[in-house]
Formats: structure tokens, sequence, C-alpha cells
């Protein structure tokens, strides 16, 4: 198998694993799921997060983010069908509704006074809401802190 298919079979298997279970694998429990060494699931893990697909926790082989879903609990929580995930940010939140098909809420609350917000989204078309979504960090600058932005 080429390190692209390896590649490919691991970021699906990733997601996956993320959807179904709320939380990303283990590059032991991809080794065993795609039958591959272990020491191939991590450096297909290294390379996913090179190309900017994983974020990894800082010094180890554990996900922290399968854009735009979150293995840690954030201000972006999303229900959909149901199931509980985070987004990394309102943008990744609403991101996941999309990826999960097209309904389901995001909470989230004001930055300036705390006060709560949810964001419904039905068949991919957000609910009318009087809100601004503010980036403070350009888009062209995203991936200098990506765990910050």
């Amino acid at each position: 198998m080429t390190t692209e298919n390896l590649d490919l079979d691991v970021r699906l298997f990733v997601f996956e694993h993320f959807v179904e279970h709320g939380r990303p694998p283990s590059a032991a429990e991809t080794s065993e799921a795609l039958h591959i060494a272990l020491t191939e699931s991590i450096a297909a893990y290294h390379r996913l997060a090179a190309n900017h697909v994983l974020v990894l926790e800082p010094g180890t082989d554990e996900i922290r983010m399968a854009n735009p879903l979150s293995a840690v609990a954030t201000a972006f929580p999303v229900t959909v069908d149901e199931k509980r995930y985070y987004g990394n940010c309102v943008w990744d939140a609403l991101g996941t509704v999309a990826m999960l098909g097209g309904t389901g809420t995001v909470e989230s609350s004001c930055a300036c006074c705390g006060e709560a917000l949810a964001l419904e989204v039905n068949n991919l078309a957000l609910r009318p809401v009087e809100a601004v979504v503010h980036f403070a960090v350009p888009a062209a600058h995203w991936w200098d802190d990506i765990v910050y932005t």
C-alpha cells in the first residue's frame, strides 16, 4: 500500500471512529482496525498533522483535533441526532453540523456579555438569529497557533 493510500485509510478511519464514538481513536486502535503496524499508524498521524488534517497534542501521538471535530470540550458544543460533539470554534461547530447531515444545534455564548446563544441548523439552513461571529485571528494566521485560534 502506498503512503498516500495508507494516509487516506487512516484519515477515513479517524473520522468514522470520531463520529461513532465521540472521540478520536488512539494510534493503537487505528493500527488494530486497519491491520497495520503501530509505527505505520503513528507515522500516518504525523503526516496528516503536517498537512493540517489532524492536530496532535504537543509531544504525543494523541489526536486533539480532526477538523472540524475537537477531542476536548470547547465552548462550542454541537448536538446532532442526540449525540454530542465539540467544534474547535463556531466555524468548525457549524461545519460539524454540515458534515453530519445538516441538522443540529450549536451552543455558545456572547463573548462580550456571556448570554447563551443557540445556533439551530435545519437542512443546512441556519435559523435567523441576531448575532455576530467574530474571528479574533485573521484566517491567514489560523495555523500559526491553531489551538489558540
